[in-house]
């Protein structure tokens, strides 16, 4: 039968450790050591838990500020609706309803959304959606006509394409 050549069989009776002898200053470094590792493991894999929660919670909660900065615009669009129903003031009601939604383009902007150029603009696929062509004389084609609805952006990704309607050849 072979021996394993990793295991050290000793040569005599002095060799071998008593139990009642003190660690040697090596072997009690080696448990400091050990006891270290283990902690430090222990404290890395806590900060992983952490970390993940704080990063879940951070994702749960994303559109806290955005939902903070509308709901004062929501008041103002309740009032209204009270105003409208005891003044027959339509200019006053129109004038509410302009000053809320330059409300709503400010919060947007605050959050780094903007809406989308059509001004004349030349039709763009990546940021425009043509939902109807016309025939103007004079007009280039290509040409933003009108827009049907505001596209917008947040920072440099399209969240919703402007509906427009493009001239197209005579």
């Amino acid at each position: 039968m072979m021996s394993d050549p990793q295991i050290h069989k000793p040569d005599s009776f002095d060799e071998v450790e008593s139990p009642c002898e003190e660690p040697s200053p090596d072997q009690i470094r080696i448990a400091e050591l050990e006891d270290k590792l283990l902690r430090t493991q222990a404290e890395l894999e806590n900060f992983r838990k952490r970390s993940r929660r704080e990063i879940e919670e951070n994702f749960r909660y994303r559109e806290i500020d955005l939902l903070r900065d509308i709901l004062p615009i929501l008041d103002s669009v309740s009032r209204a609706i009270e105003a409208s129903k005891k003044v027959a003031d339509v200019e006053s009601l129109v004038s509410g309803f302009e000053m809320t939604s330059q409300q709503v383009l400010k919060v947007l902007a605050s959050h780094g959304c903007s809406p989308i150029q059509t001004d004349g603009k030349q039709f763009d696929p990546s940021m425009h959606d043509a939902i109807l062509q016309q025939e103007v004389p004079g007009s280039q084609p290509g040409a933003i006509l009108a827009v049907a609805s505001r596209g917008f952006m947040l920072h440099d990704r399209v969240v919703r394409p402007a509906q427009v309607i493009v001239a197209k050849e005579p």
